[in-house]
């Protein structure tokens, strides 16, 4: 589809600096911008190739000022970033909109479908389940019993949502990921043997939550793990049984977080982070990479190391043992000295 200059300025509410008909179908880098493309600029590293890009359309922040000629058409905006993420979404769903259920999809009698539905090619839909409207099962996705998928959701190729487990409304799961497998729970016995404890909880994902590939979110033992909207949570990520992740909390991959620990709201949880099980993260905290948390983290503290350490600390500590050989040969220079007197 095209659009015009025009067109896309009354979307993102920008103003239009340049030609308002040019026509643009396509997004692109700003440094691989082509006629017909359209680009943007918000990170200021980035400001060179505003001067050459080819792009017919770039979107930029209100407050830009050019130091050269610029060949593309302005759209200056509040939040280049931010509007130019929204096209980018709405790109997306003109062109992924399909609809349809394939007579190669097995779907339960008992099921309820909702409209403008798209159901792909050896899709499993179980009994009792319900789909909402708009939304998109791609193939080889397995929906278990009494599973429930909000209105506009997308559910990616060979992901798996076992039984009673709840997805919300304008959510996003990505291959591979698997929802309400049972928690790691097994009871001690003697003889080294363990018993299976049954896991008879679910999974329940609120609203605008976005779930990467792989990423693997176990069933509570009783009650339910709780994801609240608006998390994202990236590729690779074992959440344990009860885990509850707050809103708008972000969590990068390779993370693990061990069972019925809770997780606060707006916090940040960097790339390899492990969480012990039982522990209350407070809201807007920040976690760095490859930390290892094993107490309570209060509101809005940054912590950083293994074993995680409030973030000031741990990097004065790492200043000193990047020296410490230093400081060993000082400490057994002195000893000698000690030992002459």
């Amino acid at each position: 589809m095209e659009f015009t200059a025009k067109q896309i300025a009354e979307v993102l509410k920008g103003k239009v600096e340049g030609d308002p008909e040019v026509v643009v179908s396509r997004l692109a880098k700003i440094e691989e911008g082509v006629p017909g493309t359209m680009t943007f600029l918000a990170n200021p590293a980035y400001t060179p190739h505003i001067y050459s890009t080819r792009a017919s359309i770039i979107v930029v922040n209100e407050d830009f000022a050019a130091t050269q000629p610029v060949t593309g058409t302005l759209i200056r905006v509040e939040n280049a970033y931010a509007s130019f993420a929204m096209l980018m979404e709405l790109f997306q769903s003109m062109q992924s909109g399909k609809k349809g259920i394939s007579p190669y999809a097995f779907i339960s009698k008992s099921a309820r479908i909702g409209e403008d539905v798209y159901i792909g090619e050896f899709v499993s839909v179980g009994e009792h389940a319900v789909i909402g409207n708009k939304v998109q099962l791609h193939p080889q996705a397995f929906i278990g019993d009494n599973v429930t998928i909000g209105d506009k959701s997308i559910i990616y190729s060979g992901a798996k949502i076992y039984h009673d487990c709840v997805i919300g409304i304008d959510c996003t799961l990505h291959a591979g990921t698997v929802i309400g497998a049972d928690g790691f729970g097994f009871a001690p016995l003697e003889g080294n043997e363990y018993k299976k404890i049954i896991q008879a909880g679910n999974v329940i994902i609120e609203d605008n939550v976005e779930i990467g590939a792989n990423t693997t979110i176990d069933r509570a033992t009783l009650g339910s793990t709780i994801i609240h909207r608006g998390a994202k949570i990236d590729n690779l990520v074992q959440l344990g049984h009860g885990v509850e992740i707050g809103e708008n909390t972000i969590i990068a991959a390779q993370t693990g977080i061990a069972g019925s620990t809770k997780i606060g709201k707006n916090c940040m949880i960097a790339g390899q982070v492990g969480i012990v099980g039982h522990l209350t993260i407070g809201d807007n905290v920040k976690i760095g990479a490859q930390s290892g948390v094993e107490h309570d983290i209060k509101d809005g503290d940054a912590y950083l190391g293994t074993p995680a350490l409030e973030v000031g600390k741990s990097r004065r500590l790492y200043v000193y043992w990047r020296s410490f050989d230093q400081l060993a040969k000082k400490i057994y220079q002195l000893e000698k000295l000690l030992k002459k007197d």
